[in-house]
């Protein structure tokens, strides 16, 4: 075995383990988006991880990996689709001659779960009243999406590459399209029935378990050493021997920075440590440090974070400010810290490491010149406005068609019970011996159904 084949092999390693630990991010996205939900669309909202993730993949397989990846101009991928054996098997050929440090199936698995993390997020702002069957549909579109503007800046024949857009692992691709199809979604499906009184004024609805809202924030935090690290595509990067620790540890200090800041600006906004807030801050850290990840130095990881934090909290408050309903916060947390992620960049990135990077240039702090902050700032927009013109439009048409939004009374019911037959938390609405509904739980009957197996509930 000749020292390439063993590099090709040690990076494939890698690779693979970075995409788990991206894939797992589905749990944490599960466990936050069900704590900051109510208990009727506990499994609802879980449940729908797996099911965008299998779409995702298929999709992905089928048609984006070779949009995203595959050779063709500078718009968009034009080979790859369906790829098979040779293709998946080889390593810097075509169809995918960008992949030259690991074969075609590690770079498929390492980037679909890049496309299941970016879906994941555009239903955090439509939480609790879309149509399960618009998962499907709208899943299979968003991919497709996705992976257009994943080709324009990560393909090395991408425009938006060759102008040298800096985004190391997604703040823009990832995360500020997502939210974007987050917002889209939230203003065609309107608010939740209750969230806003007749003057206008936000009532709170506040999610059912913060645990597992804290949980799913950890789970996150962790499947983001794959997530940021694992972008390098391999142990060696550039002139430098495992830079993936490097990336490391700038995404940890800025996830520990949000975690401060976003606290900090609860208690200063709110008046109380808000601990959502909080999970915010951290996550809104994480989203903004993954364009930056590669390219600046520790300090500003730290600023990037602690800046990231006031914003999840400022941003989530605004948004509701002007009427529009997000229950996760995703247009705030991955949209708003995504676009000051994509931009600290171009303010922030060092000389040296755009140059181990071969991607664009030093930031305005370091040359004092606007070049880069402006390739970010075009980046943004094009990305913006191609992403949220076609996910609005695909929305739209499916709500003029076949609508998106489940009936009045399918809401107030849950969608656990009424798209899938049972409750996430059945014990809670089921009554059954020595459990809720019984005599120890006598002031729940009211709201439940009797079932002839608890005879106590019924003596109750």
């Amino acid at each position: 075995m000749k020292t390439s084949d063993l590099l090709i092999a040690v990076n494939t390693v890698w690779v693979v383990v970075a995409a788990v630990l991206v894939m797992f991010m589905q749990a944490g996205f599960a466990f936050l988006e069900a704590g900051l939900t109510r208990m009727k669309n506990a499994a609802h909202i879980a449940g729908k991880n797996v099911l965008i993730f299998g779409v995702a993949s298929l999709v992905y397989w089928a048609v984006g990996f070779g949009i995203a990846f595959g050779d063709g101009n500078a718009l968009i991928g034009t080979h790859g689709f369906f790829p098979s054996v040779g293709a998946l098997l080889s390593v810097g050929t075509a169809p995918f001659s960008f992949f030259s440090t690991i074969p075609g199936a590690g770079a498929y698995l390492f980037e679909v779960v890049f496309a299941g993390v970016s879906l994941a997020i555009v239903w955090g702002a439509m939480a609790e009243r879309a149509k399960l069957w618009v998962y499907f549909a709208f899943g299979a579109c968003f991919t497709l999406i996705y992976s257009v503007t994943s080709h324009w800046i990560w393909h090395v024949g991408g425009w938006l590459f060759g102008l040298g857009m800096q985004d190391f692992a997604g703040s823009t691709v990832v995360h500020y399209q997502g939210a974007l199809a987050a917002l889209a979604g939230a203003l065609l499906l309107g608010p939740r029935i209750g969230k806003f009184g007749r003057d206008g004024r936000a009532n709170p609805i506040p999610g059912h378990n913060m645990p597992y809202a804290v949980l799913g924030t950890l789970i996150l935090w962790f499947g983001w050493f794959g997530f940021n690290p694992g972008s390098t595509l391999a142990v060696v990067t550039g002139d430098k021997v495992g830079y993936f620790g490097y990336v490391a540890l700038t995404t940890n200090l800025a996830a520990a920075a949000g975690a401060v800041g976003g606290i900090a600006s609860a208690w200063l906004i709110l008046k109380k440590p808000d601990v959502s807030m909080m999970l915010n801050g951290v996550l809104a850290a994480l989203v903004a440090i993954t364009a930056a990840s590669g390219f600046v130095a520790p300090w500003a990881a730290v600023v990037i974070g602690l800046v990231s934090g006031l914003i999840a909290v400022a941003g989530v408050l605004w948004v509701e400010r002007i009427g529009i309903d997000d229950p996760i916060g995703a247009v705030a947390v991955h949209g708003m810290s995504g676009v000051w992620g994509t931009l600290a960049t171009g303010l922030f990135a060092v000389p040296s490491l755009a140059a181990n990077l071969a991607t664009g240039s030093g930031g305005r702090v370091y040359t004092g010149s606007f070049h880069q902050l402006g390739v970010q700032t075009l980046g943004l927009v094009a990305v913006g406005a191609f992403t949220f013109s076609a996910s609005f439009g695909c929305l739209w048409t499916m709500k003029r068609l076949w609508g998106i939004r489940v009936d009045e009374q399918v809401e107030t019911a849950g969608l656990d019970v009424s798209e899938h037959g049972m409750w996430g938390y059945p014990e809670f609405y089921i009554p059954v011996p020595g459990g809720y509904g019984t005599e120890s739980h006598g002031h729940l009957l009211g709201h439940v159904h009797r079932h002839p197996a608890a005879p106590e509930a019924e003596a109750a």
